[in-house]
């Protein structure tokens, strides 16, 4: 496994479900918290990360929006992203593409443009000094109402030349994709890429509801879909991707253990999936650890990671030039690494 595990740190890779609040490891967390005064229940970072205890996806969302109370001035979102920034290039990450959640800053009287100036500040940054590019997505909260999803999308307007996409995220129990029918036709005319998350908590039926009702042109998890044997059929047909977190579905409870995971069986029905962290402070691992447990669990190989890189740039919304380069550059890495091993026996 070590080899594999080696082959693929070294790969060229895109992440495309990443939640930047998602990645508020407890130490900065805490330093965070100490430079704003925000008062926290944890003494100290070992403390904050053994508080990061949940049982589903409800009871994490409730620990996340708590840790999100520190991030409040444009440095807080510039420490936050540019922290998962530079983790990520040194896990060979070339693009990602990362969503962020202005709702649950606005809601605490945080302005929109202090949080996304923050997190612009560290995209200029990263793709002129990491070697890495980024797009961002604007994530709506189900959980809240169409018109309260009206009205940050008046910003994301007013930002469009930073935001690249809408994505709909938050707990999907009772919160169906048809709530947000308007918003996400507007986003469509507006020109905008259209994402939503469906099929974590929800069955195959949410992931159906949200391409009809949505139109999206990716879908966020997804793993659910394997109940539907019609719609495997269509996603595979469609090339539709589904951008799915294997250790946060473990540690979510989606599923009870990685070996149980149907990541492998969703590559072999010919399905464009990817491999991402989404929340990595919370989940324990970014991208490499995903692809790395998932590859010892489901007794991946070689052609398998090749693969699922490879679909991680084409389910990507960069250009057909860009896509190729990339294309390129990984089957580069995969001869190289294949004549190393060679020579070193």
């Amino acid at each position: 496994m070590d080899s594999l595990a080696d082959f693929i740190a070294g790969m060229p890779k895109a992440e495309l479900h990443i939640h930047i609040e998602g990645t508020l490891e407890p130490e900065l967390m805490i330093a965070i918290g100490r430079r704003n005064r925000v008062s926290l229940p944890y003494p100290d970072a070992a403390a904050a990360r053994n508080a990061y205890n949940f049982s589903d996806l409800q009871s994490f969302l409730d620990i996340y929006y708590r840790a999100t109370a520190v991030l409040i001035t444009e440095e807080d979102f510039y420490d936050l992203t540019i922290a998962y920034l530079k983790k990520a290039a040194l896990q060979n990450v070339r693009h990602a593409e990362i969503f962020f959640d202005p709702q649950s800053h606005t809601a605490r009287g945080i302005a929109f443009e202090t949080v996304i100036r923050g997190i612009e500040r560290a995209l200029v940054e990263a793709n002129s000094s990491l070697n890495i590019s980024t797009k961002l997505i604007m994530c709506i909260l189900r959980h809240l109402s169409e018109k309260e999803g009206f009205e940050i999308f008046q910003k994301a307007l007013e930002w469009k030349h930073w935001i690249a996409g809408i994505g709909l995220d938050s707990s999907e129990r009772g919160n169906p994709p048809e709530k947000f029918i308007n918003l996400f036709e507007l986003a469509h005319r507006e020109g905008f890429l259209t994402v939503a998350h469906a099929g974590e908590e929800g069955s195959a039926a949410s992931v159906r509801q949200t391409l009809d009702t949505l139109h999206v042109t990716r879908i966020d998890h997804g793993v659910h879909c394997m109940e539907d044997e019609a719609l495997v059929a269509e996603l595979a047909e469609r090339q539709i991707p589904l951008t799915v977190c294997p250790l946060s579905n473990v540690r979510l409870k989606v599923f009870e253990s990685m070996k149980l995971h149907n990541l492998k069986a969703m590559l072999q029905r010919g399905l464009c999936v990817t491999v991402n962290s989404d929340d990595p402070a919370y989940f324990g691992g970014y991208v490499n650890e995903n692809y790395i447990e998932a590859a010892k669990a489901l007794q991946l190989d070689q052609n398998d990671i090749i693969q699922l890189a490879k679909n991680s740039f084409t389910a990507s919304s960069l250009s057909q030039i860009h896509k190729q380069l990339y294309l390129k550059e990984i089957d580069r890495y995969a001869a190289q690494y294949e004549s190393s091993s060679l020579h070193s026996q």
